[in-house]
């Protein structure tokens, strides 16, 4: 990332004497060392100092490592079409079936797990098609939003369904049987009996929304317990007729696990087309004075502050105080179906978009961009982050450090919430950074 020094920023925050609030305070206001409580306090508040907010997309996510099978798509007018599919192993909990047994069918579960975005209210589809590929993981031994996996063109499952993610049901979606009947056969004929011989005849699934989609993307569980095919045969007692079944259950025993779901947004706005690799970054003053966050797809924000140096232009001795970034979602930019989320998580990341480490507050917890709506009703929303430590560590060590932040929400790599966020120069909803600094002893 290239950092742009701006002079204007720089002249900005020199005239703080008088586009900033100030204060004098008795000293017995404050808890402080011997040199603050003898000397005349002066506390100011800075809310000029330039913040540059940028849009970066990473080349990949690793949603291998996802909580959930992820499955929908819907079109967003900032993203494009927001589409996830799901590629899956598996593995039966059982090689035998009895040779008196016959064929009755075979059906895919999936369960609610309680996640969507977008509109539940409009009909979603499945499509089940048989993978013909098989699972080959990137050189890193991990699966990403987008790795690919060679289905086959036959559908081999359909279901039109209307979502209920809060309920505790599973979709149930009926197979065709000439792939029951394979796995029936080749079980009870003991044509395959271990791991490795299915593994090499049955490479797994893909489930994938229906091409002509505008619904909502639904979660559900990842777990061999309730994401499995079930394959229900019968056996012919004395008096009656006596059905069984046996799971082929999601495979949680290869490493790396052959899953991931498939994530992507095509055709967004022209702004986000311009990020054609992760090292790239889409300031705010270029894109309509706005940032993109996107889980799953890999859009998010990067916050600089590029001038915390000038700090020490206030003059004399001080102590900052607080100190608190708050940016602002963009009104018309969410709503009941494009919702907004309690909080993001906030990493620092170096000039090439690449993760350092995630911030911590000072009782050692993630830091976290906590949703502010206590004056929703004025249309004053926004997003606070409590930066107070992690600025005072740079003023404390090293004022030429690489100051840049990230944003990105919570299970970024197992989601697709969306979220646009005001830039730096919107007079009324602009991204501010507010300092508050106790200066003493100035004329030292």
């Amino acid at each position: 990332m290239t950092y742009k020094v701006r002079l204007l920023g720089l002249l900005v925050f020199i005239g703080l004497a008088v586009s900033c609030s100030t204060d004098s305070y008795n000293t017995s206001d404050f808890i402080a060392g011997d040199a603050f409580t003898s000397s005349n306090i002066r506390v100011v508040l800075v809310d000029t100092m330039t913040v540059e907010v940028s849009t970066i997309k990473f080349d990949r996510i690793n949603t291998g490592s996802s909580s959930r099978v992820l499955i929908g798509q819907y079109v967003d007018p900032i993203f494009g079409t927001v589409r996830s599919a799901n590629y899956s192993g598996f593995l039966p909990n059982s090689y035998y079936i009895s040779t008196d047994a016959k064929y009755d069918s075979i059906v895919l579960f999936l369960k609610y797990d309680g996640y969507y975005y977008n509109d539940t209210t409009k009909t979603n589809s499945i499509q089940v098609k048989r993978l013909i590929e098989n699972f080959n993981p990137d050189e890193d031994d991990y699966f990403y939003n987008t790795s690919t996996v060679a289905s086959s063109d036959e559908i081999i499952g359909t279901l039109s369904y209307s979502p209920r993610p809060q309920s505790t049901d599973s979709l149930q979606i009926k197979l065709s049987d000439n792939l029951g009947i394979e796995f029936f056969n080749n079980l009870q004929n003991k044509v395959i009996t271990n791991t490795a011989e299915f593994t090499s005849k049955f490479k797994g699934l893909s489930i994938q929304p229906g091409n002509e989609d505008n619904g909502s993307v639904v979660g559900f569980e990842k777990s061999t317990s309730t994401f499995f095919m079930r394959l229900y045969y019968s056996t012919a007692e004395e008096t009656d007729i006596v059905q069984s079944y046996t799971d082929i259950s999601l495979n949680s025993t290869d490493s790396p696990n052959p899953f991931f779901n498939q994530i992507s947004a095509e055709n967004p706005i022209s702004y986000l087309q311009e990020l054609t690799n992760g090292e790239m970054s889409l300031s705010s003053s270029k894109s309509n004075n706005q940032s993109y966050i996107q889980s799953g797809t890999g859009y998010a924000t990067t916050i600089e502050l590029p001038y915390l140096k000038t700090i020490k232009n206030i003059g004399g001795q001080g102590t900052l105080l607080k100190a608190a970034l708050k940016i602002k979602p963009v009104l018309g930019s969410y709503n009941d179906f494009l919702i907004l989320r309690d909080y993001f998580t906030v990493y620092q990341v170096d000039s090439n978009n690449e993760i350092i480490q995630q911030l911590n507050a000072t009782d050692g917890s993630a830091l976290s961009a906590l949703l502010n709506t206590a004056n929703q009703e004025y249309n004053d929303v926004y997003y606070e982050i409590s930066l107070t430590s992690y600025i005072e560590n740079i003023l404390t060590t090293d004022l030429n450090s690489n100051n840049t932040l990230l944003l990105i929400p919570e299970n970024y790599n197992a989601t697709v919430d969306r979220f646009i966020l005001n830039g730096t120069n919107n007079t009324n909803y602009k991204t501010v950074l507010e300092l508050t600094y106790a200066v003493y002893d100035e004329n030292n």
